[in-house]
């Protein structure tokens, strides 16, 4: 097993990603901590953290896996990687909530693409994880249901474990050897940290030329857009803006008004420009292929 795992974080340092040993069995880093550190070594400056300790160097990685079976980690950061984590419900048994293959694949639809083709890498509890190289000068970190629920990402600050090694819940395994493609440009729009926060002025909606019944709901779901909890705001925003098609379905409300409105919205609740304008481009056009006649709604 220990020769099966060397041989495991050669292949990953052979790509050019930064490995460093986890646990025999577990995903947490095997590395000293602060409090026993030698001061010796990678350390002799002061204590190095498992990201700065994480290396590339052949000699290194064998003469650490010669001492025990480590699970292999790949530190995301400095590899140049992004990783989409798609995660799994904690309680599979009991919930029908969708995974984070199905949230992302949805969100994918929204933002009008395809799932990217890349390096994939199937994990012991049955998720998976997406690998792609960061765009150089651009320093991502970490997110955490951001992008979707059950959908986090790894980048600086963080790590995932490697093809290879094996938990107690099973082993992580890659399908097939395909490269790690270049972050897709739209995701990378939704990834990008959000501007420096600015004091909020109450939301103003456009002057609408709907009825009075379509400004209302407009109205009224605006609002409830804007107040949404930080982990439901992009459901909220599809919600309540598909709930609003109708109207532009009767010809109550020009769509391009209630675009901007909803756009408005999201981006005061602190979604990004882009995921907003998808998200409500997807609404509004389910829900215009969907609209009952007024008659009958």
């Amino acid at each position: 097993m220990s020769e099966h795992l060397m041989r495991a974080a050669l292949a990953a340092a052979g790509r050019g990603w930064h490995v460093f040993p986890l646990r025999p069995g577990t995903k947490r880093p095997a590395l000293h901590g602060e409090t026993a550190c030698p001061r010796t070594g990678p350390c002799a400056s002061g204590h190095a953290k498992w990201e700065d300790r994480a290396t590339c160097d052949p000699d290194r990685i064998r003469a650490t896996w010669s001492h025990g079976a480590y699970n292999v980690g790949i530190a995301t950061g400095p590899s140049r990687l992004l990783v989409v984590d798609l995660d799994v419900p904690k309680d599979k048994g009991s919930s029908d909530a969708p995974d984070g293959a199905a949230t992302f694949r949805a969100l994918c639809e929204r933002a009008g693409h395809a799932v990217p083709t890349t390096y994939r890498v199937r994990t012991a509890s049955g998720g998976e994880h997406l690998y792609f190289t960061a765009p150089p000068g651009i320093r991502l970190g970490n997110t955490a249901g951001t992008l979707a629920p059950l959908v986090d990402t790894r980048a600086w600050g963080g790590y995932v474990v490697a093809t290879g090694s094996t938990t107690p819940t099973g082993p992580y395994t890659a399908p097939d050897d395909a490269p790690a493609a270049p972050l897709p440009e739209w995701l990378l729009e939704l990834l990008q940290p959000a501007p420096a926060a600015r004091p909020v002025a109450p939301l103003q909606l456009p002057t609408v030329d709907g009825n009075r019944a379509a400004r209302a709901a407009l109205e009224a779901e605006c609002a409830v857009v804007s107040g949404a909890p930080e982990h439901q705001r992009n459901i909220t925003l599809n919600r309540s803006a598909f709930k609003v098609g109708r109207f532009v379905a009767w010809g109550d409300l020009p769509r391009h008004m209630a675009e901007e409105a909803f756009q408005g919205a999201g981006e005061a609740a602190g979604l990004t420009a882009a995921e907003c304008r998808a998200t409500i481009r997807s609404a509004l056009d389910s829900s215009l292929r969907k609209a009952r006649p007024r008659d009958a709604a």
